[in-house]
Order: C-alpha cells, then structure tokens, then sequence
C-alpha cells in the first residue's frame, strides 16, 4: 500500500509545468508573497527575543523554513485530488503516530508532564499533533465528498462516521495532554460540515451542546477553586492535588489558566498569571510606532519568560518593538492570506478541492485569532502558536503543507 502511493505521488508531480510557476494562470503569488513577509518577521523577532540569551533559534527556523519551502512547492506540484484516494492512508498513518507518542518511553515529555513529542534523529523533535490536524483535514473532506448531506435524519449515519474520524484523533491529542492542538479541529470540521448544506438543527444542537460543556469545566474550575482555598493548598506548588476528585480530563495547571483569566484577583499574579499580566504590559508599551527592533525590554530581561517568548507570545515582542504599526501590518498579511484562503476555495471546481482551502483557511483563522487575543487579554492562554512567526519545526512544515495543499487547488482548478 505505501509503494503504490508512493508511486502515484511521483506520478502526480506536475513537472512538465514546474517552470510556469510564476505565470498567473497556473500561479497564485499573494500567498506566498505574504507567507515569505510573515517568516520574516519571525526570524527577526525571534532573533530579538532571544537577544539577551545564548540561543540562537532564528538560524534553526531558517532551516525549518528552507524544508518548509520545499513542503510547500511540492505539495502545489500535486494534485490536490490524490489526497482524496489516499486520505484514508494518510489518517491511518497519523493515528498510529498519536499512538506511539503516548507510550512511556517513545514519546518525549517536556513541562508540564506532556508527552507530545517524537524524538527523529537528525530532525530533533517532532509533533504528531500537527500532522494529525492535516489527517483530519484529509479525512474529513473525503467523508463528506462523498456523501449527500440534508437533514440530520438523512445525514445521521454520515455524522457517526465523522464523529468517529474526528473524536478518536482528538480524544488522542487530549490524553497527551494537548488541549490547544485538539480543540483547533473542531471549527475547521463545523465549517466544512457547514458548506456541505447540512441542517441548521445540527450546528443549534451543537450550540446547545458547546454552553453545556463551557458550563461543565466552569463548574468544574469554580469546585476546584473552592477545594484549593478550603484546604489551603497553594495554586502553584500543589498542582495536581484535585485531578483525582474530578471525572474531566482536565490537569490542574489548565485549570489555574481558566481562572487567571477569569478570576485573576484569586491567582497569585507572580507566578500563573504572570505570562498574561507581562504580555500586557509588552503590548501596551509599544504605543504607536513601538521602542524599535531589539529594544524591546520585556523579553530582554526576562519579565516576558523566555521560554514563551519567541514562540507562543512572539506576537507580545512584536507590539512592544513595533507598536501599533507592527502589529497591524502583522494582522493586515494574515488577514490576505485568510481572505485569499477563501478566494481559492470559492475558485475550486469540485468539493473536495472547496473544502480543503476552507478547511486550511479556518483553521488559520483559529490559530491567529486564539494566540493574538491570548497575547491581549481576551482568551485565557493556550500554547497555540502563531503560524510562520512562531518557532518550531513541526509546527513550521504543518503551515507549509496546508498552504501547499491551497495553492494545489489553485494550479489545478482548470484542469477538469
């Protein structure tokens, strides 16, 4: 099964047409154009994060960046439409890479006590996570391809399949834990579900069925608050005390996350709510026009902690060294990127084509919105990073990927 992919992989490469990349027929520039200024701004700003450090992580995303480039030209080479023949391959693949992740001893655990890393040799250390969110990408939109969608009746045994290659994927990246990772799936899959005409009942329920989980882990936050202040335990140092007095796979230190955004006069502001509070405080005092490139000092002397800075709150050093202007143009080439995004889905000639490009498209949406209203107080804080600013590696080639997967269904819209 893996040769003869691997195979038709080689078969679909548009080679003939490798030299025409740069003609408007076959070629959508504004992507990359704002990908490439993106990637920039991150190199540089992780390098300024860094200033004050021994590290020099900018010249490691240079090279995530470089393999990302290749991910990204070849996955526009292929047919789109081969992922449709091969997704079931592709999400069994990833499955069983979630699976080996949560084994003692295979899966590398760093803060925390997550268990969310592979160890590739030569490679460092690799996300399983992030080529899931591509396997259920693929999975979902083969489902629904092939599938007519109407009431929730007619659609009930299309829904269960679904429910199944979404919920099992994402129970996985929960058990890691990874809460951010898994719950970023879930609108790219309502919008999917949402184009493909299904009944307006199914997303009220699923309204109705969102309040009652927020309500849940409210509940569930408020009980552990009272546990902590009834027995006196300390937020910080006793995390992990009341997990064994509640039936939601919830770590304490999410919960201490939930309420210093919620509550943040009952959290010790030294120490959980810090990073949120110094994230603030970066972002406020970058006024206009900002203090300038490496002059920012909430990186430099650590108040934003370093271990966060140059991936999860890169966004805070961006707004503390470039102001307002900085993060608006930031904003501004996500924003084309989004709307272009939806463009190619609109410009797609079969569903399966439409769907990938809104599929990638919110969950960009979801990615930028969640890490840059995290960084201003409007979330509570989630490690959920900042596509093509943030470092890591995995994280990197998933985004190049994706967007390959759009500028696919661009090139080939035409040939049908």
């Amino acid at each position: 099964m893996a040769g003869l992919f691997f195979v038709n992989l080689l078969r679909s490469l548009d080679l003939g047409s490798f030299f025409k990349l740069t003609t408007r027929e076959r070629f959508d520039g504004i992507t990359p154009a704002c990908v490439l200024g993106l990637s920039l701004f991150g190199v540089f700003f992780i390098y300024s994060a860094q200033l004050a450090t021994e590290q020099h992580q900018w010249m490691t995303q240079l090279v995530w960046l470089a393999m990302g480039a290749v991910v990204y030209v070849t996955t526009s080479l292929l047919d789109y439409r081969l992922w449709l023949k091969y997704a079931h391959f592709v999400y069994l693949f990833a499955l069983g890479l979630l699976l080996l992740v949560l084994i003692p001893g295979v899966g590398t655990t760093h803060g925390m006590g997550a268990r969310r890393w592979l160890d590739v040799p030569g490679l460092g250390a690799f996300q399983p996570s992030e080529f899931a969110k591509v396997a259920v990408l693929f999975a979902t939109a083969s489902i629904l391809t092939g599938s007519r969608l109407g009431t929730v009746k007619d659609s009930l045994q299309v829904l269960v399949k679904l429910a199944l290659a979404v919920g099992i994927p994402m129970l996985l990246i929960i058990a890691e834990p990874d809460l951010g990772s898994a719950l970023v799936i879930a609108p790219m899959v309502f919008a999917m579900l949402y184009v493909s005409n299904l009944s307006l009942r199914f997303f009220a329920g699923a309204l109705g069925v969102f309040a009652l989980l927020v309500g849940i882990v409210a509940l569930d936050v408020w009980n552990y608050s009272r546990f902590m202040e009834e027995t006196r335990l300390d937020y910080t140092r006793d995390r992990g005390a009341y997990e064994k007095h509640s039936l939601l796979p919830l770590k304490d230190y999410q919960r201490n996350r939930v309420l210093a955004f919620a509550l943040p006069d009952k959290i010790d502001p030294m120490g959980i709510g810090w990073n949120s509070r110094q994230s603030l405080i970066s972002v406020g005092s970058g006024g206009l026009a900002g203090k300038g490139w490496t002059e920012g000092t909430q990186a430099k002397l650590g108040y934003l902690p370093r271990a966060v800075a140059h991936n999860d709150f890169i966004f805070s050093v961006i707004a503390e060294e470039k102001g307002f202007l900085g993060s608006i143009t930031v904003i501004g080439l996500f924003g084309v990127v989004l709307w272009n995004g939806l463009r190619i889905a609109g410009l797609a000639r079969d569903r399966f084509g439409a769907l990938l490009a809104l599929g990638v498209t919110v969950l960009f949406t979801v990615h930028v919105f969640v890490n840059i209203a995290m960084t201003i107080g409007l979330v509570p804080v989630k490690g959920i990073p900042l596509p093509f600013i943030s470092y890591g590696g995995t994280f990197v080639l998933s985004c190049c990927l994706l967007q390959g997967l759009v500028q696919s269904v661009y090139r080939f819209r035409r040939d049908f």
